[in-house]
């Protein structure tokens, strides 16, 4: 059995403006603004009475797993521009106290397990990063930075050429969007 044509429609909240220009979509909300262009050339994007409606003709299995992604790229964008996205991350140490600071577009982890040298972890776009004691706050309105700001800390306090089980030092992400993870 042949499908011809695969629509899906995304309606846009009453607080969001959105903007479609050929392959570039802007939204607009109450935290900020996000544009992403997006670039699937069998995937067709246009805009019906304040909603996106994404549509792929004959499509085959690539294409349409790349219409759910659109899709799900699409729906994060709106929750970022409308609320958000908050990781809570828990500092734990230990052998040695680390002392941690934001500076600019870096943060700087000193004194992980005694090293001389301090640690550097990227910050990605226009996220937030707020430290208090041993808990870090990352927010911002872009998933895909919140997320990769996330893993730069946690990969930053990596632990190298000792046994894991022993030294269990480092940044922990703990909480995302206030839902607690499990262990």
């Amino acid at each position: 059995m042949l499908v011809e044509e695969i629509k899906e429609e995304i309606e846009m909240p009453e607080d969001v403006t959105m903007t479609l220009s050929g392959r570039t979509l802007v939204l607009e909300g109450p935290k900020g603004k996000l544009e992403r262009t997006f670039k699937y050339p069998t995937i067709s994007l246009h805009s019906k009475n304040g909603s996106i409606v994404l549509s792929v003709a004959y499509p085959r299995k690539p294409d349409k797993a790349a219409l759910y992604t659109l899709l799900s790229h699409i729906r994060n964008m709106i929750h970022g521009v409308e609320g958000g996205y908050t990781y809570k991350l828990r500092v734990v140490y230990a052998h040695f106290p680390l002392n941690i600071k934001a500076e600019g577009d870096k943060v700087v982890i000193e004194n992980y397990l005694g090293e001389r040298h301090p640690r550097i972890a990227r910050i990605v776009g226009d996220t937030k990063v707020k430290i208090s004691g041993d808990e870090i706050l990352v927010e911002g309105i872009n998933k895909e930075h919140v997320g990769q700001t996330t893993a730069n800390l946690e990969h930053a306090t990596r632990v190298i050429k000792r046994d894991p089980r022993v030294f269990q030092d480092g940044i922990y992400l703990v909480e995302r969007n206030g839902v607690p993870l499990r262990w």
